[in-house]
């Protein structure tokens, strides 16, 4: 249980995009774009990474505020959103990005109706 956290990002970064597109470069978004989508790509796997470590090395039951979650209150999610659209943009691959769609808008209503009532109600200063 304890590789959980750190197995979905593989499966939503890795996995879900090796099973839409096997990873074959596509034509179906501009050739320019692949430099682009592979500096988001890098830049997000790194917030994405930044987060996990924060949320591993705090102490329990102590709410994060430092690095992006400083700026964003869900930044795994913004991270992993901003990663398929980078390997979007790399692999030209448009069903990419109605994957980082359909992801987004599947993790704010997560974020919005069970997170963050369950983060208000654990911090009083969420």
């Amino acid at each position: 249980m304890a590789l959980l956290p750190f197995l979905v990002p593989v499966v939503e970064l890795v996995v879900g995009p090796w099973a839409l597109t096997g990873f074959d470069v596509g034509d179906e978004l501009p050739a320019f774009m692949r430099a682009p989508g592979a500096a988001l790509l890098v830049v997000s796997v790194l917030v994405l990474a930044d987060a996990y470590v924060r949320l591993a090395l705090a102490p329990p039951g102590q709410l994060v505020r430092s690095g992006t979650y400083r700026w964003v209150r869900h930044p795994m999610y913004v991270a992993a959103t901003a990663a398929l659209v980078g390997e979007a943009f790399l692999l030209r691959r448009a069903v990419l990005l109605a994957a980082a769609a359909a992801y987004a808008l599947a993790v704010f209503a997560l974020a919005r109706w069970w997170e963050e009532p369950e983060l208000r109600r654990r911090f009083e200063d969420y």
